[in-house]
């Protein structure tokens, strides 16, 4: 899924120009960015949560030469599907 599917689905839904619906997509994706970075996470109804997890500085090796390398700790966002959406797809 994209930005632009998104803008279209939106534009076909409620009959808008592409640019408002390419707005609305824009804000859309800033406001779920916003709330992970605020409370670390957010749920959607019927869909499913999203969460922010930190991650561990680790090991790992360079896949061209081999050789180690530290990679530094980090966050990254997880999903968990809901009941509803498993038993959609």
């Amino acid at each position: 899924m994209s930005k632009a599917f998104i803008a279209a689905v939106i534009q076909d839904s409620i009959n808008c120009t592409g640019v408002a619906a390419n707005k609305a997509a824009a804000d859309l994706m800033e406001a779920i960015i916003g709330e992970l970075k605020r409370d670390g996470g957010f749920t959607l109804p019927s869909f499913g949560t999203f969460t922010v997890r930190k991650t561990k500085a680790r090991k790992a090796l360079n896949p061209r030469t081999g050789e180690p390398v530290k990679v530094k700790a980090g966050k990254t966002v997880r999903f968990k599907a809901s009941p509803n959406l498993k038993k959609a797809v």
